[in-house]
């Protein structure tokens, strides 16, 4: 062990230091008392120890260990490569000596220990992590692998990759590693001879016009030469391919095709190659906004919707189609300018649909429309749902009409085979009937696997929030048994004196015995108990739990998305706990709107409708006497939305012989149709996540971006703004489209889609050989054409330090008070030193009483 120093400029000014004070001390020492010699060595000896200090000094134990971690990429652009790294990476660490630790890391967006830091010769394991997909970031491989090992020990960092990384910087990485004992080496890899070919670039016009020939520009890049089938597709079908030769390097094609369709157009081109390395390059999509007419769509329940037939179609391109053919992403919704949903329920589409329609709604200006009926509305299972919140009316009736007494038991299956998402929307769905309920009402929740589990006791609800939160904490677990539980549900609700009586019964399973299920519920009849049976997946038993509904004389739900079952909850609870159809007929109530030109003549007669409550700000044009909306709207983000609560057929009336109900479905869409200004702000990439959002005049002082994927999601991003009317802005997203909806304060807007294109890792690209040399040249490393170099030694030392800095500093305190107290308190001396010290005192004295004498003589 010996000791060293770090700085030792300060030894310099502690010898200027011990200077000054000693050619103090020769002045003053031999006039000084005993006390002030003490007093000042202690203060040299402070300031020297502190000064000592400075210069941080160490004890220092050398060791000959040495440590060299691998870092494997395992990146994508990796694929196939791992048998042959783990294998060359074995068989150097057997060759490694004693006194040298090793470790293996892989990386890519990630970092993961695939063998601890060890002395021992161990093999890789087998089971390598799956390749990585999206990114590559050497940076933090190596600051992470810095940092995992003995930082007291010479360490070499060996890098096997290509060097293409997507995401940080190597080399800037360098000055964060912040060791003098680190060095690395690099390990080139160069993928093996295959076949690959990408598509690097897709354009199609941002707009066109119906008839217009539209020019698609695509750049197909090739690692060899061969031959592709290029497809074209135009919203999701494919309606065009072309046989294409490829040549190593860059292709470029254009085709010319016309805009035959108005709305939002979604085109993909993609390729099929034979034998291909990567399928997930293969594709690209492109956005065209074709203007012409206003597009409106017209969703139907189980009938068809009389609305078409009475539109004007020169001016308006109108489109039906069926609940459950309702598109699921956002582009093919942003098709169409208004959607119009003709007693629809929720339980016929999905909570993806009606997120997407939500967004479209609020962020892009889509046009939404709800008309009443049997399955509409509250009664359609919309409560808490995205398209209630954008609705102007509330499904739940607040204290309008006469409630009847209810008692609700819901068997829910708790089962293994629920375990995950479909559990998670069971207890939703359970939770979301209880808020449905009053403290009034009689409510039970039974979950059930081999066995019954009574999560609420049927009684009535008192505590809404404690009832939700037991229902939220049901676990899953155990077999499938529904006789035992369908029997306690019933023998629960029988002798309660209720108007209504129902259990939901909802399971993915079938039950483990086979029980007189047809006598326990023709009893339960008896007792005026319904039931209704909602059969999740495939391997629920959909025979017993269909006739189990329609003995028990209540509704049999077959799910396929499991997104539906809070609504099917939801609607179950509404329909006994609520009477929600209003069917006398009235006259409705005409308020002052931009509907009153169609009621100048006066206004017919409705003869039902579905009661809800109009929310605060909507604007009610038609009111029926009980004060319930019949005709709302309102604003929702930059969209409208419309609400009517009678229906288009029967439900409306005299309406359906009024002269102006072709006007009236006309002015509806009129009212449902952008009414904001639209700027064509300039949307362009800049480089990976990073895009460039401009107001080509310049004059907006704040824009407001937001940014929503194909689901409906919006996505978080970071907006910086660079100049007026400038902003950049940072997104993290998947590949595929998303959907930028910009507005300045203006109240200007604008809405267009990009692409996603897939991950850098699929690109084709030779390996980045310039930056692994200028890495492992500035840490005094080397570019390596066979691992066995990697154990050979490390010139660099290592050891243990064991800083004395602090010890220092203590000690040059304890000095100081020392010091300081003998100062206050002084130092008590021997008597004999006391008398010699007065006689030396007294010298002085006598011989200047001696010369006074003299002269006065």
């Amino acid at each position: 062990m010996e000791m060293r120093i770090d700085d030792p400029f300060w030894l310099l000014f502690l010898l200027l230091i011990l200077f000054y004070f000693g050619f103090t001390a020769i002045k003053t020492w031999t006039k000084s008392s005993l006390l002030y010699r003490i007093v000042y060595c202690l203060r040299v000896a402070a300031v020297a120890l502190l000064i000592f200090a400075l210069t941080d000094p160490f004890f220092y134990q050398k060791d000959q260990q040495e440590q060299i971690i691998f870092l494997m990429d395992r990146s994508a652009s990796m694929a196939g490569m791992e048998a042959e790294l783990s294998k060359a990476i074995d068989a150097a660490i057997a060759e490694k000596e004693g006194h040298q630790w090793t470790g293996v890391f892989t990386f890519a967006e990630d970092f993961q220990t695939l063998l601890p830091i060890t002395k021992d010769k161990k093999p890789l394991p087998m089971d390598m992590a799956i390749n990585q997909e999206r990114h590559t970031n050497i940076a933090q491989a190596l600051e992470l692998a810095s940092n995992s090992g003995n930082k007291d020990l010479a360490t070499r960092l060996v890098l096997l990759t290509d060097g293409n990384e997507t995401q940080g910087s190597a080399i800037e990485s360098l000055q964060r590693l912040q060791s003098d004992r680190l060095q690395v080496d690099v390990f080139p890899i160069t993928q093996q001879a295959r076949t690959d070919a990408a598509i690097s670039r897709f354009e199609t016009p941002a707009r066109a016009f119906i008839g217009e020939s539209q020019t698609f520009t695509v750049t197909i890049q090739a690692d060899v030469e061969t031959t592709a089938r290029l497809i074209f597709s135009l919203n999701d079908e494919d309606y065009d391919q072309k046989e294409v030769s490829l040549s190593k390097g860059n292709n470029v094609f254009s085709y010319a095709y016309p805009a035959e369709k108005d709305g939002l157009a979604k085109y993909e081109a993609r390729i099929e190659v034979a034998d291909d390395a990567f399928l997930e390059n293969n594709k690209l999509t492109s956005i065209t906004d074709v203007g012409g007419t206003p597009r409106v769509l017209i969703v139907s329940g189980k009938e068809q919707s009389p609305i078409p037939a009475l539109m004007d179609t020169e001016r308006i391109h109108v489109s039906e189609m069926p609940a459950p053919k309702l598109p699921q992403n956002l582009s093919s919704i942003l098709g169409y300018d208004a959607i119009i949903f003709d007693n629809v329920p929720a339980t016929a589409i999905g909570e993806q649909q009606m997120n997407v329609i939500e967004q479209a709604v609020k962020q892009f200006g889509l046009g939404f429309m709800m008309i009443g009926g049997d399955q509409s509305y509250g009664l359609g299972g919309y409560f808490k749902t995205p398209i209630e919140k954008l609705l102007p009316v509330d499904m739940e009736v607040k204290g309008k009409h006469e409630l009847p007494s209810l008692g609700l038991v819901i068997v829910m299956d708790r089962s293994g085979s629920m375990a995950g998402g479909k559990m998670e929307l069971a207890k939703e769905a359970a939770a979301r009937s209880v808020e449905l309920l009053r403290e009034d009402d009689t409510v039970g929740v039974i979950a059930f696997d081999d066995r019954p589990w009574e999560i609420l006791p049927t009684e009535k609800l008192g505590n809404q929030k404690e009832a939700v939160d037991k229902i939220l904490s049901v676990t899953p677990g155990g077999g499938t048994e529904i006789y035992k539980s369908l029997e306690k549900a019933y023998e629960q609700l029988e002798d309660l004196e209720l108007q209504r009586k129902h259990i939901i019964l909802l399971t993915d399973g079938q039950s483990a015995t086979s029980n007189d299920y047809d006598s326990l519920i023709e009893g339960g009849i008896e007792s005026n108990v319904t039931l209704s049976t909602v059969s999740i997946g495939q391997d629920a038993d959909k025979g017993l739990l269909e006739r189990l509904a329609e003995t028990g004389s209540g509704r049999f739900y077959d799910v396929s998305d499991a997104t539906t079952i809070p609504a099917i909850l939801s609607r179950e609870t509404i329909m006994m706990s609520r009477t929600y159809i209003v069917d006398e007929p009235f006259y409705p109530i005409v308020y002052d709107s931009k509907w009153n030109s169609l009621f100048a003549d006066g206004v017919p007669e409705i003869n039902t409708y579905i009661a809800t409550t109009s929310k605060r700000t909507a604007s009610v044009a038609l009111e029926s006497e009980e004060g319930d909306p019949v005709l709302a709207s309102w604003n929702y983000g930059i969209g409208n939305a419309v609400a009517y609560t009678s229906g288009s057929g029967a439900w409306s009336g005299g309406f359906q012989s009024w002269e102006n109900w072709p006007a009236f479905w006309n002015r509806a869409v009129s009212q449902l149709l952008p009414s904001f200004e639209e700027v064509p702000f300039a949307v362009t990439k800049k480089a990976q996540g990073v895009y460039t959002v401009e107001d080509p005049s310049h004059s907006s002082a704040i824009l407001d971006i937001t940014v929503i994927n194909e689901k409906g999601e919006e996505l978080p991003v970071q907006t910086e703004p660079t100049t007026p009317g400038k902003a950049e802005v940072l997104l993290d997203a998947e590949p595929g489209l998303v959907f930028f909806s910009i507005a300045n304060e203006d109240g200007a807007t604008y809405k267009t889609g990009l692409t996603v294109p897939y991950g850098e890792e699929y690109n084709i690209v030779e390996p980045n050989i310039t930056m692994l040399t200028t890495l492992a040249e500035r840490t005094g490393g080397t570019v390596l054409s066979s691992l066995d170099g990697a154990f050979r030694d490390i010139p660099f030392e290592s050891g243990t330090k064991q800083s004395i800095q602090q010890s220092l500093i203590l000690a040059a305190m304890i000095l100081f008070f020392i010091d300081i107290t003998l100062r206050r308190f002084g130092i008590k001396l021997p008597a004999r030193q006391t008398r010699r010290a007065e006689e030396e005192n007294q010298v002085p004295e006598t011989v200047e009483q001696l010369i006074k004498a003299k002269k006065r003589s």
